[in-house]
């Protein structure tokens, strides 16, 4: 997997009152990048109407539902930094959300290497506290 992350897949001190500002985000990104086509944005929402993609450890991985693979154009993650946190319902504050898409089934590796770093409640933290992009790309190893 190369090239899925990079520093201008990165966003430090974003804010957003609403979890779905944050999926357009994530989404937004993932577009303007060239990962995906903007209908994915629309079932990157769908997703979190259907089950949210909020994992714990203040942190949520927003991807598009099953059926979407056709409007992922490459392989790809954009992680935005939300120091002050958005709600993702109930008491789950996300304070890390990164967009992901994978194409050809990558996506569940990709899934795992994020899962792997984020199991671990103070990578997240070091992620939420991050100054500069340089951190986030070190911590996540992608």
């Amino acid at each position: 997997m190369t090239s899925i992350l990079n520093e201008n897949n990165i966003v430090l001190n974003a804010a957003f009152s609403q979890k779905e500002d944050a999926i357009r985000a994530a989404g937004d990104l993932l577009l303007n990048r060239g990962y995906i086509t903007e209908k994915y944005i629309d079932y990157m929402l769908q997703r979190e109407n259907v089950v949210s993609t909020y994992l714990g450890n203040n942190l949520a991985l927003p991807h598009g539902i099953a059926g979407s693979e056709n409007e992922i154009i490459r392989s790809g993650i954009a992680v935005i930094q939300i120091p002050a946190g958005v709600s993702f319902g109930e008491e789950n504050i996300a304070h890390i959300v990164i967009g992901i898409a994978g194409k050809n089934g990558s996506h569940m590796d990709i899934l795992n290497q994020i899962a792997v770093v984020c199991m671990e409640e103070e990578n997240v933290q070091k992620m939420r506290h991050a100054t500069n992009k340089t951190e986030i790309l070190n911590l996540l190893g992608i």
